[in-house]
């Protein structure tokens, strides 16, 4: 990693890549440790036009997709760039007072750990599913094997074949696949510091 360049994973498009991603379905809390923010910007995202999948309200959570709502995030961003040669002084500040919350939001959690390098983050979950994938070729075939050796009957086949993958994915479920040494901020893949390769 070069000296000084670090990028933050923020939403659910990691920089650099194009693909398109279903996202996953999320909780206004975990939206807003997903991008990095507090509840109070995204209730402000919400009623500036952010997408729901759910609205909450009496016992019902609000849901949000992460690809839709990083979709929408990019183009508000575009959105108010190009407003800046219109605005007026008062919209300039607040834009920028606007600016400086979310920056301090950020340092915020960067400061508490909430937030890692994408570097480091794609790796983590890279380790992870080898794990899941590991498992489920190895492990979930052996057990199966043994316990449809001349079975005939296709109804038993499949209840055996779920069991096998539940048994599996449990397993793993009880197991931390990404370990906090896996996402320590100050590490390069050598175990170094940050400033360690510039020294």
């Amino acid at each position: 990693m070069r000296s000084g360049t670090v990028f933050y994973l923020i939403g659910a498009q990691v920089a650099g890549k194009n693909k398109k991603s279903r996202g996953r379905e999320v909780n206004r809390a975990e939206l807003a440790e997903f991008n990095g923010v507090s509840l109070p910007t995204i209730d402000d995202w919400v009623r500036r036009g952010c997408p729901v999948v759910q609205r909450g309200g009496r016992g019902r959570a609000w849901i949000f997709n992460t690809a839709e709502v990083r979709s929408w995030r990019d183009d508000d961003i575009r959105a108010q760039s190009s407003h800046t040669t219109n605005a007026n002084k008062d919209e300039l500040q607040l834009r920028k007072l606007a600016a400086e919350t979310e920056q301090a939001e950020l340092d915020l959690a960067k400061a508490k750990d909430e937030v890692v390098p994408v570097e480091q983050y794609e790796r983590a979950l890279t380790k992870a599913f080898g794990e899941v994938r590991a498992s489920l070729r190895n492990v979930l075939p052996q057990r199966a094997a043994r316990r449809l050796m001349g079975e005939t009957d296709e109804t038993r086949f499949k209840d055996v074949m779920r069991e096998e993958v539940d048994h599996a994915l449990a397993g793993l479920a009880d197991r931390d696949l990404v370990e906090e040494t896996d996402l320590f901020l100050g590490e390069n893949e050598d175990g170094e510091g940050e400033g360690a390769e510039g020294e």
